[in-house]
């Protein structure tokens, strides 16, 4: 299986009030740690900015 792409969509700005990406919804945080973390936390990740994007 292939490992997720990353959610990144060239937007890069975090919102002030909310701390997160106005693009893909990340944490600044969740952003720095993508490239370390595993594909299962890759997956869960992105299920929570799915669900964060529905809000």
């Amino acid at each position: 299986m292939k490992s997720p792409a990353s959610p990144c969509n060239g937007v890069c700005r975090i919102h002030p009030a909310r701390g997160l990406c106005a693009g893909c919804w990340r944490s600044g945080d969740e952003i720095a740690a993508w490239p370390t973390m595993s594909d299962g936390a890759k997956r869960a990740l992105l299920a929570t900015l799915k669900k964060r994007r529905k809000g």
